[in-house]
Parts: C-alpha cells; sequence; structure tokens
C-alpha cells in the first residue's frame, strides 16, 4: 500500500466527532503501517521490559512479536494453538486464549505453559476469547464460540456448554466461576482504571442478524467479583466491536470496521482513528504507554496518542 505525502496511509486519518477528541491526538501524529502479512491479527500485548509486543495471526496459527527497538518482526510461537487475546498478569507472565485447546493458559518465566481454565461444571469451554486481570489476582475472560464454529481459527466441534458466558478464575482456587450469562457473543473486556467499572463487548451479529453489535457496563462490586448493571454503553455504527482498551482518563479505544473508535466515560463517540482494514484489537505500549498499537486483519498498525493506557 502506498505511503501518502506526510506519512499517511491511504484510507487512515481522523474523524472528530466531539471536540473534546481533539487533545488526545498530536498535531502532526499519522497512523503507520509496521507489518502486514497475516490472515486475522488479534491479542497484541505489550511487554515493557524489554520493548516488544506479540500477537496473534489466527489462521496462520502463530504468534508474532515486533521489536520496537529496531522494528523487527519475527514468530515467537508457532503452533499456537489458534490463540486469540492476551494479556500479562501482576507477575509479568503471559496469558493467552487458546481456540484449538478451548483453554486459557499461562506462559511461565522459563517458558513452561500451565492451563488455567478448560473446563466449566464439567464441561469442556467453547473457545476462549479474551482477557483482563483484576489486580486481586483473579483473571477474567470471555468465552464465544468462534473458535469450535469451523476449521479456520480452531476445530469445529458442537459446544458442550450450549452458550457463551464471562468467566472468573479465582487466583487462589484456580475454580472458574460464571459471572454473566447474558451475552450472544461475548469478545472483549476491560476494567475502568479504578476497576469499579467492567466493560464487555458483545459481537453476537457476526452470527445473527438483529443480535448485538454493542459493548456493555457493569459495576464491579468491593468485592472484586460481583456484578450489578450491565447497560449498553456503547452501540457500533461501523461493523463490530472485538477487543479494547482505556486510557488513564478512563476513555474507551475500541476496535471497529473502520479503524479505531474514542469514547469518552459518557458515552459519547468522540472521534475514529481511521485505519484501510478492520480492526481486530488494540493496546497501549511504548515508553510512555501512550503508543495505540492496532491488529487490523492483516496487518500491525500504532499511533502515537496524547493518552496513556491504564497499566
Amino acid at each position: 500500500m502506498p505511503l501518502l505525502p506526510f506519512g499517511c496511509l491511504e484510507g487512515s486519518g481522523f474523524e472528530r466527532l466531539d471536540p473534546r477528541f481533539d487533545p488526545c491526538i498530536p498535531g502532526p501524529e499519522r497512523i503507520a503501517r509496521l507489518w502486514t502479512g497475516g490472515r486475522w491479527c488479534e491479542g497484541p500485548v505489550w511487554f515493557g521490559a524489554h520493548r516488544t509486543l506479540l500477537w496473534s495471526d489466527i489462521p496462520n496459527n502463530r504468534m508474532l512479536r515486533l521489536d520496537e527497538r529496531n522494528g523487527t518482526v519475527g514468530v515467537f510461537r508457532e503452533p499456537a494453538n489458534n490463540s486469540n487475546g492476551h494479556t500479562t498478569d501482576r507477575q509479568g507472565r503471559l496469558l493467552s486464549c487458546e481456540h484449538l485447546t478451548r483453554c486459557v493458559t499461562r506462559t511461565e518465566h522459563d517458558g513452561s505453559i500451565t492451563v488455567l481454565a478448560s473446563h466449566w461444571q464439567g464441561k469442556r469451554l467453547n473457545s476462549p476469547n479474551d482477557l483482563v486481570v483484576h489486580s486481586d489476582g483473579g483473571v477474567w475472560f470471555t468465552d464465544p464460540s468462534y473458535g469450535i464454529l469451523s476449521d479456520y481459527e480452531g476445530l469445529r466441534a458442537e459446544s458442550e456448554i450450549g452458550a457463551c458466558h464471562v468467566y472468573r478464575i479465582d487466583p487462589a482456587s484456580g475454580a472458574v466461576e460464571r459471572m454473566a450469562d447474558d451475552f450472544v457473543k461475548p469478545n472483549g473486556l476491560a476494567f475502568s482504571p479504578d476497576e469499579s467499572l467492567l466493560y464487555v463487548a458483545d459481537t453476537g451479529a457476526s452470527h445473527q442478524d438483529g443480535a448485538p453489535r454493542h459493548i456493555r457496563r457493569f459495576q464491579l462490586g468491593a468485592d472484586g467479583r460481583s456484578l450489578r448493571g450491565g447497560e449498553v454503553f456503547a452501540e457500533c455504527s461501523n461493523g463490530l466491536f472485538d477487543g479494547f482498551r482505556l486510557d488513564t482518563e478512563g476513555r474507551l479505544w475500541s476496535s471497529a470496521g473502520d479503524g479505531v473508535h474514542a469514547y469518552h466515560p459518557d458515552g459519547t463517540l468522540l472521534g475514529k482513528i481511521l485505519v484501510p482494514e478492520p480492526v481486530a484489537n488494540v493496546c497501549f505500549g511504548g515508553l510512555r504507554r501512550n503508543r495505540l498499537f492496532i491488529c487490523a486483519s492483516t496487518s500491525l498498525y500504532a499511533i502515537t496518542l496524547n493518552a496513556k493506557g491504564v497499566l
């Protein structure tokens, strides 16, 4: 894809919908494509200690690694069990959602892999999709059926649970508890900066007409596990929301069909970072955590913002 003047990619740019969007974007900043060659890029996660980014190329069954210092990209893990979403825990270990094994796993510091969750009430999970870690060590994850619907990004199979839920892995006992059961296809999820709110996307419209294409917002109890509310926070105006992250001001930066949509904590769509390909997921990284990395279909993009991601 040819570069346009000032490094702007064809099909990229910004769409300002609220003046509160302006301070988020440094004046001369433009989106940059860092790498291309995937089939469906997902699940970016930043490792600040060695300034690297990992992400999934789900159908190609591999995880890729960007070294931000020199811009090189290589294979981190192949095969990778059709891994999807990733995050880190409080000890800096990699946590992954794997479609093929239908598990949530943790990569230890010595490289060995521990299975954190594979079943609920004796039944195999569908295909864990995305996950986030609470400060109490609890691991929250979504479990839609995308990895068992076909052989494209997993292995076709019947759902043993028969539905798609949001779960929590208890940090002490390792028990898997269902936290929300009223989703069609729960997908991306993230906490607010103070962890008082949990946001969860529902992408049910991907396979069902009239199904949800929104992000819901729950109030999280002081116990770090009970949920209240669950009202719709935002409806997607282009494609579907998938993965998203919040910045330290509580703004939500979400994937969408035409790029990244930025939302104020009050639910107002502030503006869009337009990307030439449908976006699947994002994460903050860089030395100041103000670099937004964007997994979009076949490519990895990035842009520097006047916003810092929540640790």
